[in-house]
């Protein structure tokens, strides 16, 4: 019995190649995503619950996190599609009612109130927390201070910084540009 040779078509190992360059960058356009928007972001839904803590800096003083730096905005609603993008709200997952409070925060205080879309978001102190969209590390607090549309967003400070004169703050990302 002779063996039938194999014959390799010229698309062969282009097709193998472009497979895997395919999944190549698909995986670097999801990575690409994450980097983009707090993780938690863009898979709020995806965790089984949003643990809020707190963070200190001299500059600061101690604030709230959850993963990433949370804000607060002073006076609006952050509701149509283009804040929503710039500041992702900090949503609970699925059936979750309602988030830990981890290190540094006061359970009493936290709460949530329902968006548009149905979701529940988390308060604090009756304020309602989001993230921002150039935040792509913890520990990174890029959007306070910043003046937009919308409003002025803070850090949500627990415990306000210890200075001996009056503190300035500015973006360190240098405003936003919309």
């Amino acid at each position: 019995m002779s063996a039938t040779p194999l014959r390799h078509h010229s698309t062969g190992p282009n097709l193998l190649g472009r497979a895997v360059s395919r999944t190549l960058l698909a995986g670097a356009a999801g990575a690409l995503l994450l980097a983009v928007a707090p993780v938690g972001a863009s898979t709020s839904h995806a965790a089984k619950a949003v643990t809020i803590s707190t963070m200190s800096t001299k500059k600061l003083g101690t604030f709230l996190v959850s993963g990433f730096t949370v804000y607060q905005v002073n006076k609006s609603d952050c509701t149509s599609a283009k804040c929503l993008k710039i500041w992702p709200p900090l949503l609970l997952p699925k059936g979750a009612t309602k988030a830990t409070a981890g290190s540094g925060v006061s359970a009493a205080k936290l709460g949530t109130v329902r968006t548009a879309s149905g979701a529940l978001q988390v308060t604090y102190a009756g304020k309602a927390l989001f993230w921002f969209f150039k935040d792509t590390a913890p520990g990174q607090v890029r959007g306070s201070n910043i003046k937009d549309q919308w409003g002025t967003w803070t850090v949500y400070a627990t415990v306000k910084p210890k200075s001996s004169g009056t503190t300035t703050t500015s973006p360190s990302s240098g405003g936003v540009s919309f």
